[in-house]
């Protein structure tokens, strides 16, 4: 193997220090917005009376068990005819709209929706809504 080109590693710094500067803004525009309203606790707390986030006895053995996360741009049904006549360049409709939110999904399960964000040519996903537990349940009673 070959070692890393100074560009290289230049081009590696500058986009760390792109992500870095796009959290610490979503970090700062989270802190404006928690500082107006407190959200609503959703989840029970975990740790004891002492105050210290400690797991519970036996959590810590799940924490390192890999998961799909897959985020959704919408869907479509197509016949093996068009499906085989696709090539490079070739556009397929979805159902999802331009500026909708999108869907992210944990082994299949909607977890969150978000909006796509692009740094230096990177794709990545800013979380908008959080699917709670509640209303998890509800859409399996449907």
């Amino acid at each position: 193997m070959s070692e890393p080109t100074e560009t290289n590693t230049d081009e590696q710094q500058i986009s760390e220090d792109d992500w870095a500067a796009a959290m610490g803004e979503q970090a700062t525009s989270e802190a404006a917005a928690s500082s107006a309203a407190q959200p609503a606790q959703i989840f029970e707390q975990l740790s004891g009376t002492s105050g210290k986030s400690e797991a519970p006895q036996g959590f810590d053995m799940i924490m390192d068990i890999p998961v799909a996360l897959t985020v959704e741009l919408g869907r479509t049904k197509i016949s093996i005819r068009n499906l085989l006549q696709l090539a490079h360049g070739s556009v397929v409709e979805l159902d999802g709209l331009a500026g909708e939110p999108m869907d992210v999904l944990v082994n299949g399960t909607l977890i969150a929706q978000g909006e796509v964000v692009v740094i230096n040519e990177k794709f990545g996903i800013r979380l908008t809504d959080i699917i709670t537990p509640q209303e998890r349940i509800r859409k399996l009673n449907r």
